[in-house]
């Protein structure tokens, strides 16, 4: 009786709870090298639109180490943090960040580009992350 109380229990605090969740807005992706693409991913939002702590990393998940492709620190974009791999080459849309959204545009594509692209995203809600394939030929 008790476990089932206290399986109850934890079933409603976590129906309660606010979800968060990092969604990418296509899973796969095909490009030719010189050309451009947008990667996009999206994440829950509050209705106010405000965070005190928000912390995003996206990389290129490479086979001996993580290649930083866009990172954001309290709201604020680190162009330090970027791979040499990307640099110049990542442009974001920051007007879209409050919506809930990650736009990066990659320019001159290169086939080492290829990989798995995964966006970590942190804020007072949570943290999730989500990823998605590029395929350079």
């Amino acid at each position: 009786m008790i476990c089932r109380i206290l399986l109850l229990i934890i079933l409603i605090s976590r129906l309660c709870a606010a979800t968060f969740v990092v969604n990418v807005t296509q899973s796969c992706y095909q490009a030719e090298e010189n050309h451009n693409i947008t990667l996009e991913w999206t994440f829950t939002t509050r209705p106010d639109g405000s965070w005190r702590q928000l912390l995003i990393v996206c990389s290129l998940l490479a086979p001996q180490r993580e290649l930083v492709m866009y990172q954001v620190y309290e709201g604020v974009e680190v162009s330090e943090s970027q791979d040499q791999q990307f640099s110049g080459r990542v442009q974001s849309d920051k007007d879209v960040l409050r919506e809930g959204r990650i736009r990066l545009h990659v320019s001159r594509l290169r086939t080492e580009d290829s990989g798995l692209y995964r966006c970590e995203v942190k804020t007072d809600d949570g943290v999730d992350s989500a990823g998605c394939q590029l395929s350079v030929s």
